[in-house]
């Protein structure tokens, strides 16, 4: 199967999804800015529906980095931009797997469906390969019982 999300948009690689992917506070997350680029939408319409809809979204679905968090993170990115002007205003937000899935609804538009539907799809593969890997582990440990 060719891991990828297509669309009339652009096509989203896995690969490019998963390298977004960071561990903070112990939870998956990925920034709202690429979350924005996922969705199709600026950074500002992401945060704005958020906003409007912040009851949908608990500390367990999104949080605010802060400036250390922040700080440590560009330094592994690497991809700050010179200039004036270039940076962030603002902390970023980063999302957890059950906030991303959240987007989807808040941001109500066709690529926001088509994310939704892939994360689902995503989640089920991989559900499917663990039972596969558990049900192939009892079989191992039966033939060797």
């Amino acid at each position: 199967m060719n891991k990828e999300i297509k669309s009339n948009m652009a096509v989203m690689p896995v690969e490019w999804i998963e390298k977004r992917i960071y561990v903070i506070r112990g939870h998956k997350v990925m920034l709202d800015s690429d979350l924005a680029k996922l969705y199709g939408v600026s950074v500002k319409v992401l945060n704005q529906g958020v906003k409007r809809n912040i009851n949908r979204f608990p500390e367990d679905f999104m949080f605010q980095l802060t400036k250390e968090e922040y700080d440590s993170l560009r330094s592994q990115i690497v991809t700050l931009k010179k200039g004036r002007g270039k940076h962030r205003k603002y902390l970023p937000y980063v999302f957890t797997e059950q906030g991303v899935a959240m987007l989807s609804s808040v941001l109500r538009s066709e690529r926001a469906i088509q994310v939704n539907k892939f994360i689902e799809l995503v989640e089920f593969i991989e559900l499917i390969g663990f039972v596969g890997l558990r049900v192939y582990g009892v079989e191992r440990m039966e033939e060797e019982g």
